[in-house]
């Protein structure tokens, strides 16, 4: 290891010992509203207070700007280029939320030196470093991208619906997990439900078999019941909870951002969410 790499490490390793809680949002199956809950989700808990960062982890069809309606000029691949700094790349929305919108720019990793993946990750682990909350909006699927992304993460958040395509890919998403090491908390939202039963129901049938074949417990997360208002405010450009704040997808998207809020924990030890994600693609 040369002389600036060895210096940059010893930096990293000596910044302070906090470290932002990291959910990572993700959904075996496309289409099933996975984004719109990362992005109205990062807003409620923008406005309890915390400090939010939500990443679009979707590095080639990311769309979280569309939803929140940023003038996104930079993302994180002129941040690896070395022709923006961390501050630049970083988008306020509602609430003071920061956003760093998705982009095709991670397959640059594989051609960066040792000393420019130091540097890539000293800048992004300060954003853990100064964020209570980070939300990661993954892309849809099983990919190396994805996982990295979620085994990196210290809460899953899997997305499904009733329907029984998406209910196998959001078992597939968790055994692949699990399948990895995952060890930490899992939970299942189930939206677009048509009543609290359907969405019991398949919370449910998910959870038993996860205990069943593969010995692993999942949370519930929360039912969101199916809302034109979801469809209203994409066609708008404005987030759900702002468009329409006494909504039933609002209400319900408040209280599993309180529920968060409050279960979250700072994190003080071992590697930080933006190190080992890097790490996983050498």
């Amino acid at each position: 290891m040369g002389y600036e790499a060895l210096q940059l490490q010893q930096t990293m390793q000596s910044c302070g010992n906090h470290r932002a809680h990291v959910l990572a949002i993700a959904s075996g199956k496309g289409g099933v509203g996975k984004t719109h809950i990362a992005a109205n989700l990062a807003i409620c808990l923008a406005a309890s207070g915390k400090k939010v960062l939500l990443l679009d982890g979707d590095m080639s069809l990311g769309n979280l700007d569309i939803i929140l309606d940023l003038d996104n000029k930079y993302n994180i691949s002129h941040l690896i280029s070395g022709r923006k700094t961390i501050d630049e790349i970083i988008n306020v929305g509602p609430h003071g939320l920061e956003v760093i919108c998705g982009t095709s720019g991670i397959e640059q990793l594989a051609n960066m030196t040792e000393f420019e993946r130091q540097r890539l990750t000293q800048q992004l682990s300060g954003l853990q470093e100064t964020s209570d909350i980070i939300v990661i909006d993954t892309a849809a699927g099983i990919s190396k991208q994805v996982v990295s992304f979620c085994l990196a993460a210290d809460h899953m958040l899997v997305v499904t619906t009733p329907e029984a395509a998406a209910m196998t890919d959001a078992y597939a998403m968790i055994k692949v997990l699990v399948g990895n090491g995952f060890n930490e908390r899992i939970s299942l939202i189930v939206n677009m439900a048509e009543t609290i039963a359907e969405g019991r129901k398949t919370y449910q049938q998910i959870a038993n078999v996860a205990r069943r074949f593969i010995n692993t417990s999942i949370s519930n997360g929360g039912i969101l019941l199916r809302d034109d208002k979801v469809t209203t405010a994409a066609r708008l450009r404005k987030p759900v909870v702002l468009a329409f704040p006494r909504a039933n997808f609002t209400a319900s998207i408040a209280g599993l951002a309180a529920k968060l809020s409050k279960s979250q924990n700072t994190i003080s030890a071992g590697d930080g969410f933006f190190e080992k994600v890097i790490n996983w693609f050498f």
